[in-house]
């Protein structure tokens, strides 16, 4: 970065993916710990809103009503056109996402170099980072804070629960005696879903084998209600259901949750953040881009590569990789949890 005064007006533009969201924290919760009075404000469409909304290190929040249409960047438009920024950090390189940083009024806009960047997203940015073979996505956003010559770490996200959040009871979870065991039952992506009976199967042996208690988490789309119909219809014990409860009430689930069993979404990078042990099946998207960043990668099974296959981070996308995962691989990583992590405080 140049000599100019550090940005005191920051705009973040990030607007879905509950786990690139996630991504973020470290990035707003570092410029915040560099230049505590920076307001930053945060561009986001409603689900990655709901997760940071009330976050210490984000003041403001626009959110993007993208399933208004045409209007929601209309409406965007004209609320950005009220503000002025300092900079504009365009986290999410993409051509919707580069439509709102072009609205704003900002004396910079920083977004990826050309090579990492869709859609002609570069075309919104001013300045842009210096060019990097892909990484891990949390590594490529904590590229605008050393940009900007700001000190990452240490790393903290600071999910949540936060103090004086208000508490959300779920009355399925009052009663449960024993461990939960979250199972993040769909995506959003059908390639990146595991087969609900064999969820089933699983569900069965952490109750059976494990003394868990297993819930499923997730929300209420077509596919995470069919299986959670064919988890319910196939397992012997019937676990609990949170779908549906909400964004901020699942990262309180994640945070009691003593093991969190996830496919390559959301749920699965919030898990980590509130370092709680995650189990991760990952198949469609390479996990050295898009799995859990720097923890749990004893719990991890990689269906994505081949047996010794070796070569650089791609962005590259293989279907029909999940129904490779067993369940005996997954019982195998839960074996892993006990001898490592059950008796380990959180981290």
């Amino acid at each position: 970065m140049t000599s100019q005064p550090f940005p005191q007006r920051i705009g973040i533009v990030m607007l879905t993916a509950l786990g690139d969201a996630v991504h973020v924290l470290p990035v707003v919760n570092a410029l915040k710990r560099h230049a505590p009075s920076a307001h930053i404000t945060w561009i986001a469409q409603p689900a990655a809103a709901a997760l940071v909304r009330g976050h210490p290190a984000v003041d403001d929040i626009i959110v993007f009503e993208r399933a208004s249409g045409w209007r929601a960047f209309v409406d965007a438009r004209h609320t950005l056109g009220t503000r002025q920024f300092d900079a504009v950090l365009l986290l999410q390189p993409y051509l919707k996402a580069a439509l709102l940083a072009s609205f704003a009024s900002a004396r910079m806009k920083i977004g990826t170099d050309r090579s990492r960047a869709a859609d002609l997203s570069w075309l919104a940015t001013s300045t842009r980072l210096p060019a990097r073979p892909l990484g891990h996505m949390q590594d490529q956003f904590l590229e605008f804070v050393e940009f900007l010559g700001v000190a990452a770490g240490p790393l903290m996200w600071n999910l949540g629960p936060w103090p004086g959040e208000p508490v959300v009871h779920l009355p399925l979870l009052a009663d449960a005696t024993r461990p939960l065991a979250s199972i993040v039952v769909a995506t959003s992506k059908a390639e990146k879903d595991w087969l609900p009976e064999r969820w089933a199967e699983v569900s069965d042996a952490l109750v059976e084998s494990y003394g868990l208690q297993p819930v499923l988490v997730g929300g209420r789309s077509s596919r995470e209600l069919a299986a959670e119909r064919i988890i319910m219809e196939r397992a012997r014990h019937r676990p609990l259901s949170a779908l549906g409860s909400g964004v901020r009430p699942l990262v309180g689930i994640l945070d009691r949750s003593a093991l969190v069993l996830s496919p390559d979404t959301g749920p699965l990078h919030m898990s980590v953040a509130l370092g709680r042990p995650t189990i991760s099946l990952i198949g469609y998207a390479d996990p050295r881009r898009t799995g859990p960043y720097r923890r749990y990668h004893d719990l991890m099974i990689d269906a994505f590569h081949d047996p010794g296959e070796v070569g650089a981070v791609t962005n590259e996308r293989r279907h029909d990789r999940m129904q490779r995962i067993t369940v005996r691989d997954v019982l195998a990583r839960v074996d892993i949890w006990k001898e490592r992590y059950e008796s380990l405080p959180k981290s």
